[in-house]
């Protein structure tokens, strides 16, 4: 193999856990300021995506979205974000 091609081998096989890693949920805290100053459903969707489990009661929502070390969870009154909780499973 040539020398060439074995260093940019080598870089990729170093690289690519760091790639894996950045793929993952955000953490608590970072997903906590995305949500800063948002006041309705479609603009907690919009910065969050989807939420990974959905509760209703009535006109009542739980979104809880999951991070890489806990969880998030919104209440939603309608379409008004009333209430932000988050939670780490650091020990």
């Amino acid at each position: 193999m040539a020398r060439p091609l074995r260093i940019m081998l080598a870089y990729l096989i170093l690289a690519l856990p760091l790639a894996l890693a950045a793929c993952g949920p955000p953490s608590t805290e970072e997903t906590i300021k995305k949500s800063e100053n948002i006041g309705t459903k479609a603009e907690l969707e919009k910065a969050l995506g989807r939420p990974s489990e959905i509760q209703k009661l009535g006109p009542i929502e739980q979104w809880t979205y999951r991070t890489s070390d806990g969880s998030v969870t919104f209440v939603l009154a309608g379409d008004t974000v009333t209430l932000a909780s988050g939670g780490t499973t650091r020990k």
